[in-house]
């Protein structure tokens, strides 16, 4: 099978799989977990708390975890929080992704450090926008993806929560946005480059706005640019890559080859996939 490779800066074109490419890793395995039979339908907020909670389970005394951002992230942070409280989990300290995420685990009472003090992490949890086949993920519809990936990276396991929507079978395949964080200036240059950069795959590439129609600015004060893909990329590695390439471009949304499981939830049940 053909895979998208870049040959350029400029554009893509297709060629034959690198050796060196992630589809020769082991496929990840899966353990699935049943749920109760419930009265009602689970809504989709159900099912993220159910994979949240799952997550939680791996915390222990003493460890320092990764925060995430989002509203899946944010039923894990809670349960952290409910835990403290009733004294069942003791001696964490967490590291939050995102000015919100620090703010609510503050809230609830759960210790907060940084990394310049702990740049070592036992665990961090998180939700994803999409997920892959091979694990890998888009992250950062949320606007946290700078400091997502910073903690992220670091963190010994990183253990991803989601529903069961955000399954896709390759990265970009949602439709929805890929977000780039680049900074304000010149940020219309960049919009264009990335825009052409990925040309062949029909891409659309869009500021994000706020609200009140503003440009969104991110808790780094930096813009994003949302890039829409009508066909899913077949090799994320090469497209972080290029990416990254371009001077103003902080970060992208590719979170690739680092999350050690991702939970799942669906309608009959949890299922863990493991790397």
């Amino acid at each position: 099978m053909a895979s998208l490779s870049f040959v350029s800066s400029s554009h893509l074109t297709l060629r034959a799989p690198s050796p060196n490419l992630r589809s020769s890793s082991p496929r990840p395995t899966s353990v699935s977990f049943s749920v109760k039979a419930q009265s009602v339908a689970l809504s989709q907020d159900d099912l993220k708390k159910l994979a949240a909670e799952k997550a939680v389970e791996s915390i222990k005394p003493g460890m320092v975890l990764g925060l995430g951002t989002g509203s899946t992230a944010a039923f894990a942070v809670d349960q952290i929080g409910k835990l403290l409280s009733s004294g069942q989990l003791h001696d964490i300290v967490g590291i939050p992704t995102s000015k919100r995420t620090e703010d609510q685990a503050r809230s609830l009472g759960i210790p907060l450090v940084a990394l310049d003090t702990h740049p070592r992490i036992d665990l961090a949890i998180d939700g994803a926008d999409e997920v892959d086949p091979n694990l890998d993920l888009v992250k950062g519809r949320g606007g946290a993806l700078l400091r997502e990936k910073m903690v992220e990276a670091v963190a010994e396991r990183f253990i991803v929560v989601a529903d069961d929507t955000k399954l896709v079978k390759g990265l970009g395949g949602s439709g929805l946005a890929m977000p780039v964080e680049v900074v304000q200036f010149c940020w219309k240059f960049n919009l264009v480059r990335l825009k052409d950069l990925f040309r062949e795959f029909g891409c659309e590439a869009k500021l994000r706005v706020g609200e009140g129609g503003e440009a969104y600015v991110t808790d780094n004060s930096n813009f994003i640019i949302d890039l829409y893909f009508k066909e899913p990329l077949k090799d994320g590695f090469a497209a972080g890559r290029e990416i990254g390439k371009f001077e103003g471009v902080v970060e992208h949304g590719l979170f690739l080859g680092m999350a050690t499981s991702v939970i799942i939830a669906g309608k009959n049940g949890v299922e863990v996939m493991n790397k």
